[in-house]
């Protein structure tokens, strides 16, 4: 086991060296002082060695340090009316839940996967089950590290402080035991990079009970909490013993890697890919558009992958209007909660940019652009000339704001009817931000993706992501959200701010698009 280990870090660490190579040589102020030959220059390959190995130790307890101060006890100290102990666990259960199937460190696809079970042929077992323990181990040390501090200045006693990382482990234990059972009965293997439909739906639920529950001032009685925490050692138990049983790993892993196999050649990767998306592209031949020029080439787009580009906003919109739904018979059924549920709405506008954020289809949206459209016409140097460029931008953006606009107008409007049910607002105007706000919100990240989509492009011919700087400010645009999500600002403060901050980036991001795109709107190598 400890040689499968060495040889597993030795893999992620050659894969994670050269990741950042790469993406120093694509940062546009640093590319121009790096040396052509990149690959060969052994003083750049010790300091990307240095900076993997501090990453490594980093992620054992950065990444727990982060979570917690942000998403849970930051959270959990923004109330005052009851305990704050008792808002942090509530929202640390649930947390864990969600974390527990979205990052169960066994059904992630990565490359040093496929270079170890399906090039190096390693025992697929063996190296699953090692790596596996060791993230366990991590999980494990780094709550154990951070958790104790946090908890006891939260007022937590020092015994709870030191259970809770073992349940929390034993709750991914269990998570990641549950497909399994299920690819027993089906054959059919959990990706985690690929999240279906019901796991989505259960994430935005127990998003709702982590955070939505709180902010109408209720939770989960300290010791029905600790209970269910504690219930996870037995069932991590339970986990255990099926993942270190279980014997088909080989197989879960070939269909785990199937996206990846095609990617060490690119022409195998570009057919792949191709016949995924042919099976949501209508070949519907009556489909035709009587418009010219690039509207009838947009119009033809938008309705020959309506499925792709329409199909996960109108789930999203199911379970907004749901969930509204819901808030709108808790008001009538129950009226007592009808105060809290009123001072959340107006305090609480700030904490929707994120909501928005995790709802925007921008990203979808530019790789279906560039994966069926922009792949083949990038390659005509007329598709790049400057009026060209931003007219192109300019109808594209119209409709990802479409996209986006159905759950953006379904939250806006579902949460104007819950402030009126709840009490409604002395100033009538609030109902009017409100909606426009929400509306604005929608309408920058639509901007924003399409911007750095055209300003970066960071796909390649075989449509992999290759851009350093788009992903750092993917990074960013994710830690401003979150950050902004902390706060807790009046509906006509913070609406006025964001519709006239929207409207404003609009302007430049056009002037940006026109200036710069024909130079950077092509195809990566």
């Amino acid at each position: 086991m400890l040689r499968t280990l060495k040889l597993s870090f030795a893999l992620k660490n050659t894969c994670r060296v050269n990741n950042i190579l790469y993406s120093l040589k694509q940062i546009p102020l640093i590319k121009k002082i790096l040396p052509d030959a990149l690959y060969q220059c052994e003083g750049l390959k010790i300091l990307a060695n240095i900076i993997s190995l501090i990453w490594e130790i980093l992620t054992v307890f950065l990444g727990k340090l982060l979570y917690l101060v942000l998403m849970v006890f930051g959270a959990g100290f923004l109330y005052s009316d009851k305990p704050e102990e008792l808002y942090i666990l509530h929202i640390l259960l649930f947390l864990s839940i969600i974390g527990s199937f979205v990052n169960t460190h066994l059904f992630n696809p990565s490359k040093d996967k496929y270079y170890a079970m399906i090039l190096m042929r390693m025992n697929a077992r063996e190296y699953t089950l090692t790596n596996y323990t060791y993230n366990i181990v991590k999980t494990l040390v780094g709550f154990l590290i951070t958790l104790p501090i946090f908890g006891l200045l939260a007022g937590f006693p020092l015994w709870l402080c030191l259970i809770l990382p073992f349940c929390i482990v034993g709750m991914k234990l269990f998570a990641a035991s549950v497909p399994l059972y299920g690819y027993g009965i089906n054959g059919k293997s959990y990706n985690e990079s690929r999240l279906n439909t019901l796991v989505w739906i259960g994430i935005f639920i127990f998003l709702a009970l982590a955070y939505g529950l709180p902010l109408a001032r209720i939770t989960l009685p300290m010791n029905l909490s600790i209970l269910l925490f504690i219930c996870c050692l037995p069932l991590g138990v339970a986990g255990a013993i099926k993942i270190y049983s279980f014997k088909d790993y080989l197989e879960v892993n070939k269909e785990l890697l199937v996206g990846l196999t095609g990617q060490m050649d690119k022409s195998a990767s570009t057919k792949l890919i191709k016949q995924q998306n042919e099976k949501r592209i209508s070949a519907d031949r009556s489909i035709v558009s009587s418009r010219k020029g690039f509207e009838y080439l947009n119009e033809l787009f938008i309705k020959r992958h309506k499925k792709i580009l329409w199909s996960s906003a109108l789930k999203i919109f199911i379970v907004c209007l749901f969930l509204i739904t819901g808030a709108l018979l808790a008001i009538y059924f129950a009226p007592e909660i009808r105060p809290k549920l009123n001072r959340m709405v107006m305090l609480s506008l700030p904490y929707f940019t994120f909501i928005m954020y995790a709802i925007n289809r921008g990203t979808n949206f530019t790789q279906a652009l560039f994966m069926n459209c922009d792949h083949s016409l990038l390659t005509y140097s007329f598709y790049k000339r400057r009026t060209f460029v931003l007219r192109l931008f300019v109808i594209r953006l119209r409709e990802i704001v479409k996209i986006n606009a159905l759950p953006a107008l379904t939250i806006a409007v579902g949460l104007a009817l819950i402030l009126y049910c709840s009490g409604g607002t002395d100033n009538w105007s609030n109902y009017l931000i409100l909606i426009l706000s929400l509306l604005c919100m929608s309408i920058f990240f639509s901007v924003h993706y399409l911007t750095i989509y055209y300003l970066l492009q960071p796909y390649n011919a075989g449509t992999e992501l290759k851009s350093g700087m788009y992903s750092i400010i993917m990074m960013l645009t994710y830690l401003c959200c979150f950050i902004l999500m902390q706060l807790r600002i009046t509906i006509q403060i913070f609406g006025l701010m964001m519709i006239a901050f929207s409207l404003v980036y609009c302007a430049v991001a056009c002037v940006l698009v026109y200036k710069f795109a024909p130079k950077t709107f092509k195809i990566r190598v």
